[in-house]
Formats: structure tokens, sequence, C-alpha cells
């Protein structure tokens, strides 16, 4: 199964030399178990584009799609056999980042 682990930040800013030192050795023990699918941290919300072209022209909005303090500020996509095993991982990536985590399983068409 795979999962997507959302980092969700609440205005910290970027990782600190610390947390990106933490960051990179959970990295490498995700690849070294198997788990590691792909991973990328985002930009500032302020840098966003908000594109609806549900009404047949597309509206263009500069700005995150919320304004919100809580905003998602990284990502990893992992493979684990359950619920369990990425539930356990994403505790590991939160004191990693040390932010908040979400853990979603990937829908399966």
């Amino acid at each position: 199964m795979q999962f997507l682990v959302s980092v969700i930040d609440d205005g910290t800013g970027p990782a600190t030399p610390t947390e990106d030192a933490a960051i990179d050795a959970f990295n490498d023990r995700l690849r070294a178990g198997g788990h590691w699918v792909f991973a990328g941290g985002l930009a500032s919300p302020t840098t966003a584009t908000v594109i609806d072209n549900r009404h047949g022209e597309a509206l263009v909005t500069d700005g995150p799609f919320v304004e919100s303090k809580e905003y998602l500020a990284g990502f990893w996509v992992l493979e684990a056999r359950d619920l369990d095993v990425a539930l356990g991982l994403g505790a590991d990536a939160s004191r990693a980042c040390h932010r908040k985590i979400e853990v979603r399983p990937l829908a399966v068409p």
C-alpha cells in the first residue's frame, strides 16, 4: 500500500539545520527499509497559484487556496504493508521534521 504523509507547518518556517539533518537521516532509513517512493518540500504558500477551470474559463488567482495558519510544507509518498506501519513511520517523520504530520492512504483505482 502507498500512503501520502503530509507535513503540516503552522508558521514555523523553513527547517533548521538540525531538522534538515534529522530529515535526511529519516529519508535514509526509509530507503533502507524499502518504504521510500518519493518526497518533496514545498515553497511558501505565498508562491502558490490557484486555477479554477470548472466553468469553461480558467480563473487564475495568486496565493494559497485557503487562508490558514497551517499549510502543507512538504510530503512523502511511502510504501508500507498496512496502516499501522504507515502510522509508525508518520510518527517518526513528525519527530524528524518537528511538525505535525497527516497520514492518508492513496486511493487505488
